[in-house]
């Protein structure tokens, strides 16, 4: 890992940052069914015709979906400019539609179907004949109004696939690989709707991207141990004697907590990082890092309850984030 070294009287050396981790603290005590969309003749259709009717309810389904399944990606669009909200409706429905075949399917062959279908769909938005499914006509609409990069969307797609194997992380490269090929990619998609064409934003979203997928896979390990499955990078577990059992027993030990730690802050690295670019990043660009208020605050969080994967505060959700976006939004800042 790229974070400094520190020693401790009580431990090991761990990784760490200055500021937010300089020192552990004590512990204290978010799919509706896709509904079938009446046809749209042709192909060649023009935005301002497939917004018509017999599309109408498309907009509001991605937004019920991004309600439910993404709360905060669902808060963050809601600040964006009127004119780009709903194509960042229709990218993070996208994503979050790409996101839950994993956990909704019990084989994995049932899931490379579904991969397929996005696939095939992606290739049909691109030919102009969108499938008749909500979240497929809004992506339509985003790629016709920004002419959206398909290299991007098919990387979501193809690192999904990939990831339909129940295996954890070897390390913690392949974790930010995976991040970069998902969370990051949607990212370079959100500057595109922005109308962003800029190498600071850019660099700025590969970091925050990975922060986001490092968090992720933080926030998904309880979730994840009730079903006896464990993606934390083996290398770090590895580095600190722990083994997956310890995960799936909620084993609360020094050494767990340190694994998490590790994990941590690596994810505050790339938030560090992605923020160094703050000066160079077009003021049109930060709509789309609003994401690392969110980011910020579950790290944090974690670090407020000594580093406890399972604590339950870590589960509930941010009653303040809202008015923490805006905040944000207002100073002009991510």
């Amino acid at each position: 890992m790229a974070a400094s070294v520190l020693r401790s009287a009580s431990g090991p050396p761990r990784l760490g940052l200055p500021g937010l981790w300089c020192r552990r603290r004590p512990p204290r005590g978010l799919w509706a069914r896709a509904r079938r969309l009446p046809g749209l003749a042709g192909s060649g259709r023009s935005v301002a015709a497939a917004s018509g009717s017999g599309a109408a309810g498309a907009d509001r389904y991605c937004v019920e979906l991004l309600r439910k399944r993404d709360y905060e990606g669902y808060l963050c669009s809601l600040l964006f400019p009127a004119e780009s909200r709903s194509s960042a409706f229709a990218l993070r429905a996208f994503n979050v539609e790409l996101a839950q075949v994993k956990d909704s399917v019990s084989e994995k062959t049932i899931g490379l179907m579904r991969i397929a279908f996005w696939k095939k769909t992606v290739d049909d938005i691109y030919c102009d004949n969108p499938p008749q499914q909500p979240v497929a006509l809004e992506l339509w609409k985003a790629v016709k109004r920004h002419n959206l990069t398909k290299r991007w969307l098919m990387k979501i797609i193809d690192e999904r696939e990939k990831n339909l194997d129940d295996k954890a992380y070897r390390n913690i490269q392949e974790l930010e690989n995976y991040a970069e090929n998902t969370q990051s990619s949607l990212l370079y998609l959100t500057l595109e709707i922005l109308g962003v064409k800029d190498l600071h934003a850019d660099h700025a979203a590969s970091h925050i991207g990975k922060a986001q997928g490092i968090v992720t896979c933080l926030r998904a390990t309880p979730y994840h141990g009730s079903r006896r499955r464990v993606f934390l990078p083996m290398d770090i577990c590895m580095l600190h004697g722990v083994s997956q059992e310890d995960f799936l027993r909620k084993n609360q030990d020094k050494n767990v907590r340190d694994v998490i730690y590790d994990i941590a802050s690596q994810a505050h690295l790339h938030l560090k990082h992605a923020r160094s670019f703050h000066k160079s990043v077009p003021m049109k660009a930060f709509p789309a890092f609003l994401q690392t208020v969110a980011l910020e605050n579950y790290l944090k969080r974690i670090q407020q309850v000594d580093f406890d994967i399972f604590h339950p505060s870590l589960q509930q959700k941010d009653t303040l984030l809202p008015l923490s976006l805006y905040i944000q939004s207002w100073r002009k800042r991510y």
